[in-house]
């Protein structure tokens, strides 16, 4: 079983360093891009399944890089939808560290301990519990030499991530997930799965090229 593990494309929000959640922001012009660059990369990958998360941007970056030919065979998850930053989602990070310093020195530096604050909060660990059933129900009767393809986003890739890597969610941070970004998992089952490429960002962004987020 192989497994493309994506996340979307970059976002208006994504670009001004504001934290995104659930709220429904859609594709930037650079975003169409990348997920079309995407779909460059894999026009050749014979997929067998395709899932994303429902938000738009995650949406529309599994569209682009299946192609219009294959755009059919996408289904939604909402397992995989983001992490809800609750009251933090809109904010800037400057914002967030004017009205709630602590709780963002805390997410920086021990993220695993932080509930995001206000109504639909969620916290990294609830994000898993969640997002790693999703991932095992698209998994779900796929052969041996299956492709799958999965879009999602930041928080939940890494959470699965770090989950497969076997680190614990305090490491959170040991590695990036830039937009339109592919990880390649490839095992005999969900449990044994091997990481072959970890945010792999080279169809649109050059080997030293700027792949940090600014909100997370």
């Amino acid at each position: 079983m192989k497994i493309l593990l994506a996340r979307h494309g970059e976002t208006p929000w994504n670009a001004e360093g504001r934290y995104q959640g659930r709220t429904d922001i859609p594709l930037s012009a650079t975003g169409i891009a990348q997920a079309q660059a995407l779909g460059r990369r894999l026009r050749e990958v014979p997929i067998a399944r395709a899932v994303a998360s429902p938000l738009a941007r995650a949406a529309e970056t599994a569209r682009l890089a299946l192609g219009e030919a294959r755009a059919g065979m996408l289904q939604f998850d909402d397992g995989l939808l983001e992490i809800g930053h609750g009251s933090w989602e809109g904010l800037l990070t400057s914002e967030i560290a004017a009205r709630d310093p602590e709780r963002l020195a805390a997410w920086r530096q021990a993220p695993e301990t932080v509930q995001m604050p206000g109504p639909g909060g969620e916290s990294l660990q609830q994000v898993l519990d969640r997002a790693w059933p999703a991932l095992a129900r698209a998994c779900a009767g796929l052969a041996e030499d299956d492709v799958l393809l999965v879009v999602a986003h930041d928080a939940v890739n890494r959470v699965l991530l770090a989950r497969i890597l076997g680190i614990p969610l305090a490491r959170l941070w040991g590695f990036r997930q830039a937009p339109a970004t592919l990880n390649l998992l490839e095992g005999p089952t969900l449990e044994v799965l091997d990481v072959v490429r970890l945010n792999d960002a080279t169809h649109h962004t050059a080997l030293f090229g700027e792949a940090k987020h600014r909100a997370l």
